[in-house]
């Protein structure tokens, strides 16, 4: 009888985590698909790894001149999208810091958790503050940047999706970067911010 009871446990808590995520990954998604974020980021990715491998200091300056178009249309884009998901209902937008992923929990404990609404006001500053070079950092410096900049975007999707272990995991997997690099690596600013918000001062 105790074994049904605790099988019975265990299903009904795997139904709700994969119902959980399931509508976040429904709601993010929805939002997401409006825009050509990830494929712009993807394309930033590759670009910078070609302009830091040309030799020819010209043909490299026309690779770098190129990729300032698409920088500053992912900036576009993802201001847009986080302005739009800042309308979202707050019950939805919660994301739990609890070390165990735990069902719904970021909707009735919000003190474990942050919004991810302000997570991504965050992000569009950072990737606005780089692109525009407000640091004056050289263009192999900037690049760097600001791919830590997306890349912890990336990571606070996931987190929001799944949860921070496998954000971490996949960061990891894709880009074979520890989060805690990533998050050393953003602009001083994005890092103070995004530190804030995960201690509960940035809500």
């Amino acid at each position: 009888m105790e074994l049904i009871i605790w099988m019975a446990l265990a299903a009904a808590y795997f139904w709700a985590k994969r119902n959980d995520q399931h509508q976040r990954i429904a709601l993010l998604g929805a939002a997401l698909s409006r825009y050509d974020i990830e494929k712009l980021m993807e394309s930033l990715t590759d670009g910078y790894l070609r302009a830091l491998g040309e030799d020819d200091a010209e043909r490299q300056a026309q690779v770098w001149s190129y990729l300032e178009v698409q920088e500053q249309t992912l900036s576009e884009q993802f201001s847009a999208f986080a302005a739009e998901f800042a309308t979202q209902d707050a019950a939805a937008t919660q994301v739990s810091t609890l070390p165990v992923a735990l069902p719904f929990a970021a909707r009735w404990w919000p003190a474990a958790g942050f919004d991810v609404r302000a997570a991504f006001a965050i992000h569009a500053r950072g990737i606005a503050a780089v692109i525009q070079n407000r640091a004056g950092l050289s263009p192999k410096r900037r690049a760097f940047t600001l791919s830590a900049e997306l890349f912890l975007m990336q990571h606070t999707c996931h987190w929001y999706c799944r949860s921070k272990a496998v954000a971490s995991a996949r960061l990891l997997a894709r880009h074979n970067t520890p989060y805690a690099q990533v998050l050393q690596s953003v602009s001083a600013t994005t890092r103070a911010d995004y530190e804030a918000l995960l201690r509960g001062q940035g809500r």
